[in-house]
């Protein structure tokens, strides 16, 4: 959500760089530019297509942001085209379903489509212009359905964010905690656009921290997620790592490295993420996933 520096009480969509605590974790990751057809400033959350060919990310700031659209072509990518459905409200964050017929996303759009944008209320003060609520989209071939806005039971306030969709129709998003502005994940099965009562997940920051942007793999064996809680910098936020086992999530790991709005890869062991450049990133997970896979047989 671009917020390491208001992560302490909100989290939410600046991109204010800081830079990392050299106390935190160095972990063994290698991060570097990714190459693709972002090309500006603040191009965020790329959505890829199962088969690579097609990504859908965020380009914009603030208020200004909209969803764009670009197809490979050949070793090249085709010119970003704004989403058809994405021109008068500020939309971000999208995720792409496992296999490729949807598309969930965030907007200010009202419910009805039209009328005032959603209002915010994070960082212990109104955000006008700022809400969020989740919205659906189906795809059909390159072109694209109208966008049909998620039940209340996820998007119970204006302050709902960052959704990342599982292969059963498990929806992962944020929303604030109105007593002390943190952010907190929840999942939700859906199917089709009605989702069931969304629950926390229980990763054990709780308090005043925050935990948000979550990616996650198709069968959710794993969950990249960001966070302030320790040892991530006072002032900002790392990846975590937490795994699926029998008993729950696993204790998360610091990956090591500073960012947010990450999203998996095509091959679900690349990670793409916001740096504090404010350019996309990426970084293998496949040590972590290798080693998590040794210690488990």
């Amino acid at each position: 959500m671009h917020c390491r520096h208001l992560v302490p009480t909100l989290a939410v969509a600046l991109g204010i760089a800081v830079s990392a605590s050299p106390a935190r974790a160095a972990a063994d990751a290698v991060t570097s530019p990714a190459a693709g057809p972002w090309t500006e400033a603040h191009d965020a959350s790329p959505a890829f297509a199962p088969d690579g060919d097609t990504v859908v990310f965020t380009r914009g700031v603030g208020t200004a942001r909209r969803l764009y659209v670009a197809h490979r072509q050949g070793s090249t990518w085709s010119a970003p085209v704004r989403a058809p459905f994405s021109d008068r409200w500020m939309d971000f964050e999208p995720a792409m379903a496992p296999d490729g017929s949807y598309l969930v996303f965030v907007s200010n759009r009202p419910a009805n489509g039209e009328g005032k944008a959603l209002d915010g209320d994070w960082g212990g003060k109104p955000q006008p212009g700022r809400g969020g609520n989740l919205w659906r989209v189906d795809r059909h071939g390159d072109g694209w359905g109208t966008p049909v806005r998620l039940s209340d039971r996820v998007n119970a306030s204006h302050s709902t964010f960052s959704p990342a969709v599982g292969k059963d129709g498990s929806l992962f998003f944020v929303r604030v905690n109105r007593g002390n502005g943190a952010f907190r994940l929840y999942r939700s099965r859906c199917k089709q656009a009605t989702c069931q009562p969304a629950q926390p997940l229980a990763l054990g920051a709780g308090g005043d921290r925050s935990d948000y942007d979550p990616a996650v793999a198709p069968d959710q064996s794993f969950l990249v997620f960001s966070s302030d809680r320790p040892p991530a910098p006072s002032n900002g936020g790392d990846l975590f790592i937490a795994f699926a086992t029998p008993g729950g999530w696993s204790a998360p790991t610091d990956l090591g490295v500073a960012g947010d709005e990450a999203r998996l890869g095509p091959d679900h062991a690349t990670l793409y993420y916001s740096a504090p450049d404010h350019r996309i990133h990426r970084v293998s997970l496949a040590s972590w996933l290798a080693r998590h896979a040794a210690a488990t047989r």
